[in-house]
């Protein structure tokens, strides 16, 4: 087993998800690669003179943004972690003190309307596919992630209260979220049309295949990119956020159904879009 695959089983011991490992992975074999390809050997251990001069790469030669750049030294510290915890290394040469410090955006995250909403529903409505459309309004109205909708079984939800338990949310945080009218009229549409597939009588998921028992994430990523453009999973996520607001709810009422630890997080939905500032920059 490599330095690579150890780390993986290391970061797979700690809990962290499918995503963040394969964010942690992609961040670390970046690294492997330019270091081989500038000093023509195999990395072993960390040295913070060679890190530094990696920042700068991407910073200057790269021209990474700072959230990115920030996101590959977050992997690399806990690299470093791994290391040490290892016997590899004994040394902290990398920490998230090396980050590049962010202003805090002011306009929302959230950069699609009602109407685009809508129109994507429709569309999707229209191709008959019943499966696809409970998918894309339960993320719509709820503010799930696409893994913690994906994850959802048959026994964590009730159509008669219009309540969905979330086993496996952002750091394994688990919370009740309310479904509305219309995730509950999309979803037993569905229901009906998932017992006459094959896998329902095998796969405790709720959203299924016809050759699998859990559905995979990037088929709902192709299922976006064949009706919109511009809408996402994590976009309608951003919208729901922000309709939410909009439609009376609390900040704490969004933070607890979107799931969100920090309600700094909740409360940039609060702000105009960068649509709506730019209309306001010209008023001067």
């Amino acid at each position: 087993m490599d330095v690579v695959e150890r780390f993986s089983f290391y970061l797979e011991q700690e809990r962290k998800s499918p995503n963040t490992i394969k964010g942690y992975l992609l961040d670390l074999k970046q690294y492997i690669r330019w270091f081989q390809e500038s000093y023509d050997r195999d990395l072993t251990i960390l040295y913070r003179q060679n890190v530094l001069e990696y920042i700068s790469f991407l910073k200057n030669i790269k021209i990474l943004n700072a959230k990115t750049i920030n996101h590959k030294i977050s992997s690399l510290a806990k690299f470093n972690a791994f290391l040490i915890q290892e016997n590899i290394q004994s040394d902290q040469v990398v920490s998230k003190a090396d980050m590049m410090k962010i202003q805090t955006s002011y306009a929302s995250p959230t950069k699609i309307t009602d109407l685009d909403v809508k129109k994507f529903l429709q569309n999707v409505l229209e191709s008959k596919n019943k499966r696809n459309y409970a998918i894309v309004v339960l993320l719509a109205y709820t503010g799930l992630r696409i893994s913690e909708a994906l994850s959802i079984k048959m026994s964590d939800f009730n159509l008669q209260t219009g309540e969905c338990i979330i086993r496996k949310g952002k750091g394994e945080k688990q919370r009740v979220v309310l479904l509305n009218s219309k995730v509950t009229h999309a979803l037993k549409d569905y229901l009906l049309e998932r017992k006459t597939c094959i896998m329902a009588q095998s796969s405790p998921y709720l959203f299924i295949s016809k050759k699998r028992g859990e559905l995979d994430r990037t088929v709902v990523n192709r299922i976006f990119q064949s009706y919109s453009e511009i809408i996402t999973p994590h976009q309608l996520r951003h919208f729901f956020c922000t309709n939410a607001i909009e439609k009376g709810f609390s900040i704490h009422e969004v933070a607890n159904q979107a799931g969100h630890s920090n309600i700094h997080t909740t409360l940039l939905y609060t702000n105009p879009n960068q649509h709506q500032l730019k209309n306001k920059m010209e008023l001067l």
